[in-house]
């Protein structure tokens, strides 16, 4: 791993963990605002070797309309990423739209062990599976929200937690609106989809695309015209979440329903 360079843009002061509790402290009592920042260099060792992260732009599509909600990919997370159990960094959710009424949706232990048949009984005019990871936002809350810069996006578009200076107080785990985010419960920190960070600065696949048997999840670079997930964002309709919050999801998806959020 590369200890040498920052893929986030550098932070000029310090403070430890210990000194940000007592900082904290003492603002509450005295009713004081405080900004807390990291040194350079405290995102280190997250890239390969040979990795150059200005040359890459990671962004992330799914087609809605290939996937058959088998739960390979999010099986695939947990095992790459050791997710905990009840956690998932990936999910999927089935979508039910009946003929009258609101959309029904589920996902039973995150589409994990996937889904039982339709059992509905009402008159479904269509269901379609969804996965969904962090949207890794060009715009995103959670970075500003932490008070310590422990969440962060890299200068190559993805959005990682420092697990070393994460306090766990859960205040990005709010602020996520794609509720992509959890309290790791063996950390004590924020975790959520790095885009399986350690292997694509390694020249690989996330382990969901590498799994997923009809290719419903794409991984692209926007830096490398060649990239055929390039060509399908300029010619194809593609959507993203609940885009009237502004965050600029980096996670598009192919054939989205208006139901989906």
């Amino acid at each position: 791993m590369n200890r040498k360079s920052d893929p986030r843009s550098p932070r000029p002061d310090s403070f430890s963990r210990r000194e940000f509790l007592r900082s904290t402290s003492s603002a509450a009592a005295g009713a004081l605002a405080i900004v807390l920042v990291l040194p350079e260099g405290s995102a280190e060792g997250v890239e390969g070797a040979d990795y150059d992260w200005s040359r890459h732009r990671w962004v992330y599509l799914v087609d809605t309309t290939a996937c058959i909600g088998c739960g390979s990919c999010v099986r695939a997370c947990r095992a790459e990423n050791s997710v905990p159990e009840g956690m998932y960094r990936t999910w999927i959710e089935r979508y039910e739209i009946p003929a009258e009424g609101e959309a029904l949706v589920d996902t039973p232990a995150g589409g994990e062990r996937g889904f039982d048949p339709v059992t509905s009984s009402l008159n479904v005019r269509k269901a379609f599976f969804v996965p969904k990871i962090c949207n890794h936002c060009r715009a995103t809350p959670c970075t500003q929200v932490c008070p310590v810069g422990a969440s962060f996006s890299t200068r190559d578009g993805v959005v990682l937690v420092d697990q070393e200076h994460c306090i766990g107080c859960g205040y990005c785990v709010q602020a996520c609106p794609y509720g992509s985010r959890y309290i790791n419960p063996a950390t004590h920190t924020a975790d959520k989809c790095t885009l399986c960070y350690h292997r694509i600065t390694e020249g690989l696949k996330t382990a969901c695309v590498e799994i997923c048997p009809v290719g419903a999840r794409r991984l692209g670079d926007r830096e490398d015209p060649d990239d055929p997930v390039n060509e399908i964002l300029a010619t194809r309709r593609v959507q993203v979440l609940q885009p009237e919050l502004l965050t600029r999801p980096q996670c598009y998806y192919l054939g989205l329903d208006m139901e989906v959020r």
